[in-house]
């Protein structure tokens, strides 16, 4: 058995962040390989058993350079999780025109059209990549995410916390930016009085204690972090007792630079003092 081996499966469309989030993995200390043909995915794995343990975190690219072998991936995934191995498929994608930006500006030719327009390879590409969406555990829309934020989709998800079991990221957002794609369950603070309309406050943000006291010291704000903290004290031993390992509520205001700031730090401070593992992340925080 090969129970404590965890393998990151990262798949998608050319043009939708594999690269990006495999730097990310490899910060977090995953040991990477690019394009790994899926039938030698299982002989990995007893090779890796039999180094004893020394790499117990492996994160593979496969896309549709394989060709033929991508018909293999159903078969070959399902022996690796049989024989223990907490495997995860992380599919990447984007929308046709994010990704003919892209390819843009980078001026980089499509891997499956060299001589074509891109969007033949686009189309290409996704008939080939139909099945492996398929059988994706986690569908992540790059469309309108930068790189930075998708790293920090990537650390959120994979990234290295104390102890085991479930982790909850609380992320603060602004609506005007867009919902993150890749929230569990979406909560709105826009109700609460903004400090966007105080000139004391317009210029700091909500990790700052004069925002924070703002924010916090409306007695609605108090009685909707009790309403978050009672949501989540039923809904983690739920999902911890399904085996998942991480959460995501997204906090969101206007903005993302005030209420929802504050919201989410001081709900992460309450979940923390309870014993959950938790990150926070302000994901509009520097934007304009």
């Amino acid at each position: 058995m090969n129970g404590g081996l965890q393998i990151a499966v990262i798949t998608g469309v050319s043009g939708a962040g594999k690269s990006t989030a495999v730097r990310a993995l490899e910060d977090e200390g995953y040991f990477c390989i690019d394009n790994l043909p899926v039938p030698f995915l299982q002989r990995l794995v007893e090779l890796l058993a039999r180094s004893g343990g020394g790499i117990d975190r492996v994160a593979l690219v496969v896309d549709a350079r394989e060709g033929r072998f991508l018909d293999q991936a159903p078969e070959v995934f399902a022996e690796a999780r049989k024989s223990g191995v907490d495997l995860e498929v992380v599919f990447l994608d984007a929308a046709d025109d994010a990704i003919l930006r892209r390819f843009s500006e980078t001026r980089r030719r499509h891997p499956l059209a060299p001589d074509r327009p891109v969007l033949e390879g686009i189309a290409e590409e996704r008939t080939l990549l139909a099945g492996l969406r398929r059988l994706a555990d986690h569908v992540i829309d790059t469309s309108r995410l930068t790189v930075h934020e998708l790293r920090e989709v990537v650390h959120a998800r994979f990234g290295r916390v104390h102890g085991e079991g479930l982790v909850v990221t609380l992320l603060s957002f602004g609506f005007r930016y867009g919902i993150p794609p890749q929230s569990d369950t979406v909560l709105d603070v826009r109700f609460l009085a903004n400090p966007y309309f105080v000139d004391a406050l317009k210029g700091q943000t909500g990790r700052d204690p004069a925002v924070v006291k703002y924010v916090l010291d409306q007695p609605e704000a108090q009685a909707f972090l009790g309403h978050a903290q009672g949501l989540c004290d039923f809904l983690l031993p739920h999902y911890r007792a399904e085996g998942k390992s991480y959460f995501t509520i997204a906090i969101g205001c206007t903005g993302g630079k005030h209420r929802s700031v504050a919201i989410a730090h001081e709900l992460s401070r309450r979940l923390e003092a309870r014993g959950e593992r938790v990150r926070a992340w302000d994901r509009d925080l520097d934007k304009d």
